[in-house]
């Protein structure tokens, strides 16, 4: 899955670039700008008090610049910036070791959130509202609790999946915020920058090519980027326009709605082999070899955005969108396996 051109989840051809693009301020980052404007007045009133700022909560969809936010509030209000993970705080002593090294104002981001074991999360709760750290000394009757006070910080937690968080931690987040998926234009405006950042000559046109096949998130619009000036620089001459894109992205197996073949043959395996629907998950994923966890988390949810596909209570089905997508409009279910996908077909 995360060999995937169009993958959302960060990989290691992500390394090398990702950390330079992301833009430093509230100016520079593009988009998002119900949430920019919102945080911009939470911070500026934060620092006008002299004191740190609420904790915040960052939920949506994976590459959408959550860190890269968390990231900018620390810039923005001027203090340290700590990282982790929930996965990687196994233990309550983990998490204590992270906070008491904090100093007063610093920003800790905790990314998938939702992963952290509930025995970790319990240790959180008292430093999130009263700033202490409530330690356990010996074992048995003679054990007794003490109390450490930490400095004030603000905590900043991500997560794709706010509905998995406890409702005790997701109340004790003075700021919730999600981010939606991005326009056209601002992932356009996105590429452009990345493309002056790395050295990339790109017109606007081309840009904007890039944008629609992103599934408007910015890590696969910059993942693309990189991926197209590579075929410019082979064989074409040099500059990302909008043919360029098109073509390269042909030979990358992604298509102008930026579908790529694994999506494509979730769309054909329900036509071909349940008629156009509903297919129960379970079946359908054993249909195309995959697991249903990754159907439901990974490809479902852009393929149902775009009016490709539905849920209903008897199981996945096709719409007339996801057909025409493949032009299969007026195919017989019979004669699909026959039909060579418009895409292949048609220059662009």
């Amino acid at each position: 899955m995360k060999d995937r051109i169009i993958t959302t989840e960060f990989t290691e051809q992500d390394i090398s670039t990702e950390p330079t693009l992301r833009p430093k301020s509230l100016d520079a980052y593009i988009g998002q700008n119900k949430v920019k404007k919102q945080m911009r007045i939470f911070i500026e009133a934060a620092k006008n008090r002299g004191e740190p700022l609420d904790h915040v909560l960052l939920y949506g969809p994976p590459g959408l610049g959550k860190t890269t936010l968390a990231g900018i509030i620390a810039e923005e209000m001027g203090t340290g910036f700590r990282v982790t993970s929930g996965p990687a705080i196994e233990k309550p002593g983990d998490l204590a070791a992270i906070l008491t090294t904090l100093k007063a104002g610093d920003v800790l981001f905790i990314d998938e959130i939702h992963r952290m074991q509930r025995t970790v999360e319990e240790v959180l709760y008292p430093a999130m509202e009263d700033f202490a750290l409530d330690i356990i000394i010996g074992k048995g009757p003679g054990a007794k609790s003490v109390r450490l006070d930490l400095p004030k910080f603000t905590l900043v937690g991500a997560t794709t999946r706010a509905g998995s968080l406890s409702a005790p931690l997701r109340d004790r987040f003075g700021v919730t915020q999600r981010l939606e998926l991005y326009n056209v234009v601002d992932l356009a405006a996105i590429i452009s920058r990345s493309a002056q950042i790395l050295g990339i000559a790109i017109d606007p046109e081309g840009a904007k090519a890039l944008a629609a096949r992103s599934r408007g998130t910015p890590r696969i619009a910059n993942r693309l980027l990189k991926r197209v000036r590579d075929y410019a620089q082979i064989e074409g001459a040099g500059v990302i326009d909008a043919k360029t894109t098109a073509t390269a992205l042909k030979l990358f197996e992604v298509d102008e709605k930026g579908l790529d073949e694994t999506d494509r043959r979730m769309l054909r395996a329900i036509i071909e082999k349940f008629d156009g629907g509903p297919v129960g998950l379970d079946t359908l994923a054993t249909s195309i070899g995959e697991e249903s966890a990754t159907i439901e988390e990974v490809y479902e949810p852009y393929l149902i955005q775009l009016g490709y596909i539905a849920r209903t209570p008897r199981g996945r089905v096709i719409t007339p969108g996801g057909k025409a997508h493949l032009g299969l409009e007026n195919a017989a279910s019979d004669d699909v396996s026959q039909i060579t996908m418009r895409f292949f077909d048609e220059e662009e």
